[in-house]
C-alpha cells in the first residue's frame, strides 16, 4: 500500500516514509491511499487462531514489499510477547482486555509494533530516529517500554504535569537510557501542539531527525486494528445479527483503527466513540459542527483530549460525509459521576475492577443494550489499562485498591527523572536541537 497525506492525496509515499516522517511535510496525517480486500481472511479465522498469527498474516497481508511472510512472522512474534484477552464480566458484556502488555495498556500493542518495525528499518544503517510524543498517561509508559534499548532510536516524551496519574508518571520517567520524559507546564493539548509545531518545522527537522510514535504515527495505528480481527476471530461462530465494538475514545487511534479494519473487510456493523466530558466528537456526531476546545480534567484522563489528532483521519476516510459516519458510529458520552458509579456497581455486583477508561466504555455498551431490547446484538467493551493503573480512583469509586501486577509493581518505588518545560515549542525546539543535532 502506498500512503497519503489526509491534505495532500496526490503525494503518496512508501510504508517506510511514512513511518519516519511520522507527520506529513503538509501538517497532515498518513493514511493508506488503498483498501485491501480482507474479508477471506477475517472469515478463515477461527478461535484458536493466536494473536500472532493474526498480526503476521495481516502485516504480510498490508506491507507485502516490506513484510513478506516470513520476515512478517518475525516482526509479529518479535513484537508481541502479549496476547489481548477476551472476558464476559456479566452477562452478555463481553470486554476485550488489552493491558496484559509491559505497560498493562492498550497502546502497547502499536508502540511495541512500531518499535520492532523501526529497528528493523534501521537495521545495517547509520541512520537515528528521534521518537517525538506527546502523552495524555498510557502512550507515554507504552513508547517508552516499547522503544528503550532499541537501536539507533532516542526519546523524547512531553507530558502535561500533574495531569497523569502517579503510576503512569512512574512508568515514562523511570525508564532512562534513551528515553527522556519532559514534563510540560500545561495539558496534553499543549503537549500535543508542541509536537506537532516541532514536526512542521522544516529547519528543526534539518536538524533533528524526529519521528512519532503517537497514533499520529500511520506504525502505530495500523497495528491496533490486529486485536479487532482477534475479537471477532474468538467470537465469529456464536455471533448475533449486530456486531459493535464500544471504544473508550481520546485522541480517536483506537477507534480509526477498528473503522479501518471494517473497511478492509472486517464483518462488524457499527462502533460506539465512547468520550467522557470531552466530548467533541459525540457532537460532532448528533449536529454536524466539529468545534475542539481546550480540555477538562476528568477521572479518565487519557481521555482527556479536546481537540483529537485522528478526528482528521476518520473524516478522511468517510470523505466528508457526516451522515456516513454518523451511520456506523454512534458517540455516547459519559459524566464523571457516571464513570465512578460503574466501577462501584461493577465491584460490588460482579466483584470486577474496571479502570475509569474502561468503565467510559462499559456505561456507553449499558446505554445501548437497554435502547435496542428488542435487538440482538453482541458488543465488544474495548479494556484499555489495569485498573491499578489508576488505584487512586478505583480505590475512590469503589473503596477497595486492586493488586498491581509485576509489570507496575517494578516501577512504583523508582526515583522520577524529568525535565520541567514550559509549554511553547521554542523551548522543546531548543531541547531537542542542544540534545540530538546531527
Amino acid at each position: 500500500m502506498k500512503y497519503a497525506s489526509t491534505r495532500t492525496p496526490a503525494l503518496p509515499v512508501t510504508f517506510r516514509d511514512a513511518v519516519f516522517q511520522g507527520l506529513a511535510p503538509d501538517g497532515g496525517l498518513f493514511q493508506p491511499l488503498e483498501e485491501p480486500d480482507l474479508r477471506q481472511f477475517f472469515f478463515n479465522l477461527e478461535r484458536d487462531t493466536s494473536f500472532v498469527e493474526i498480526a503476521a498474516r495481516m502485516t504480510a497481508a498490508l506491507f507485502p514489499e516490506d513484510f513478506p511472510e516470513p520476515k512478517a512472522h518475525e516482526i509479529a512474534e518479535k513484537a508481541f510477547g502479549f496476547s489481548p484477552v477476551l472476558t464476559e464480566i456479566a452477562d452478555g458484556m463481553q470486554v476485550l482486555e488489552l493491558f496484559h502488555g509491559p505497560s498493562c495498556a492498550f497502546k502497547d500493542f502499536g508502540a511495541s509494533f512500531l518499535a520492532t518495525v523501526m529497528e528493523s528499518f534501521l537495521e545495517g544503517s547509520d541512520k537515528r530516529a528521534v521518537i517525538l510524543t506527546a502523552t495524555s498517561g498510557d502512550t507515554g509508559s507504552a513508547v517508552a517500554q516499547a522503544f528503550h534499548g532499541k537501536r539507533n532510536i532516542d526519546v523524547v516524551i512531553l507530558y502535561p504535569s500533574g495531569r497523569v496519574s502517579p503510576l503512569q508518571e512512574k512508568q515514562l520517567t523511570t525508564v532512562g537510557g534513551n528515553v527522556v520524559a519532559l514534563e510540560v507546564a500545561g495539558s496534553f493539548d499543549d503537549c500535543q501542539r508542541m509536537v506537532k509545531e516541532a514536526f512542521a518545522d522544516r529547519e528543526l527537522g534539518r536538524q533533528v531527525p524526529l519521528t512519532s510514535a503517537n497514533s499520529i504515527n500511520i506504525g502505530r495505528l495500523i497495528p491496533q486494528s490486529f486485536y479487532f480481527a482477534y475479537a471477532f476471530a474468538q467470537l465469529r461462530r456464536t455471533l448475533s445479527e449486530e456486531f459493535i465494538f464500544c471504544v473508550p475514545s481520546g485522541n480517536y487511534g483506537n477507534l480509526t483503527a477498528g473503522v479501518l479494519a471494517w473497511r478492509w473487510g472486517l464483518p462488524v456493523t457499527g462502533f460506539i466513540a465512547a468520550a467522557n466530558r470531552n466530548s467533541v466528537v459525540p457532537e460532532y456526531l448528533e449536529s454536524g459542527t466539529f468545534q475542539p476546545r481546550p480540555s477538562v480534567q476528568t477521572p479518565s484522563n487519557a481521555m482527556d483530549v479536546g481537540n483529537p489528532s485522528n478526528f482528521e483521519r476518520l473524516c478522511s476516510i468517510f470523505q466528508d460525509d457526516w451522515s456516513g459516519m454518523r451511520s456506523m458510529i454512534r458517540g455516547e458520552t459519559v459524566d464523571d459521576v457516571e464513570t465512578l458509579e460503574t466501577m462501584k456497581r461493577y465491584y460490588e455486583e460482579h466483584g470486577v475492577f474496571l479502570d475509569p477508561h474502561t468503565a467510559v466504555g462499559v456505561r456507553a455498551a449499558e446505554r445501548l443494550y437497554h435502547r435496542e431490547l428488542d435487538s440482538v446484538v453482541d458488543v465488544v467493551v474495548l479494556s484499555t489499562a489495569h485498573p491499578a493503573k489508576f488505584s487512586e480512583i478505583v480505590a475512590q469509586a469503589t473503596g477497595a485498591e486492586p493488586e498491581l501486577p509485576e509489570a507496575l509493581a517494578r516501577v512504583i518505588h523508582r526515583q522520577k527523572h524529568s525535565v520541567p518545560v514550559g509549554n511553547t515549542v521554542e523551548e522543546l525546539k531548543q531541547f531537542l536541537t542542544s540534545r540530538y543535532s546531527t
